[in-house]
Order: C-alpha cells, then sequence, then structure tokens
C-alpha cells in the first residue's frame, strides 16, 4: 500500500469532492460518495493535525465541507460540474496556501 502521509492535501480533497461526487452520480447512492469524501479528509486531517494541530485541522476540515454543501445551491444558477469544480478550487486552494507549502519536503 502506498504511503500516502507524503502526498500534498490539495489533490487529496480535489479527488475527494470530485471523486465522491462523480461516485454519487454515477452509482445513485450518495452516501457513497460522502464516504469518499470522508475518506479524502481523515487522510488529509492526520497531516494537518501533525502540521498545525486541532485549530488547523478543523478549520480546512470545516472549510472542506463547506465547499460541499455551498456546491448545491451554486449550482442550480452555474450548473452541475462548474458548480462542483469551482468549489473543489477553493478548497483545494485554501489546503494549499494554509498547510502544503508549509509542509516540510
Amino acid at each position: 500500500m502506498p504511503d500516502l502521509s507524503r502526498l500534498p492535501t490539495a489533490p487529496l480533497l480535489a479527488g475527494g469532492l470530485v471523486g465522491g461526487f462523480a461516485l454519487a452520480q454515477r452509482t445513485g447512492v450518495r452516501p457513497l460518495g460522502g464516504a469518499a469524501m470522508l475518506g479524502a479528509n481523515a487522510l488529509a486531517a492526520r497531516q494537518w493535525w501533525s502540521l498545525g494541530g486541532a485549530p488547523l485541522t478543523l478549520g480546512l476540515t470545516a472549510g472542506y465541507w463547506t465547499a460541499m454543501g455551498v456546491s448545491h445551491p451554486l449550482a442550480k444558477k452555474v450548473g452541475t460540474w462548474p458548480s462542483v469544480l469551482g468549489v473543489t478550487a477553493a478548497a483545494a486552494s485554501a489546503a494549499w496556501v494554509l498547510a502544503d507549502r508549509r509542509r516540510p519536503r
């Protein structure tokens, strides 16, 4: 099994949001998409915790799940995929700025 603790968290979040949405849309099982999102968040949260403790972990986790929530009303205005991609860019950017670029290499 690959060591995912070295993977930057921005791509994890992007995979969780885009992959979770695609999985839910393709299968029609929304909880399956939520499980994919939760898995991505759990992997990223381990890294955030070691980097910045509870404040960083809770802040980025809240932003990640807020992005998912915002995508629903935004989709009514701009369409589903543009909405998902837009909120994914915001959540992944926050993870990169607040965590990934600060990580020791």
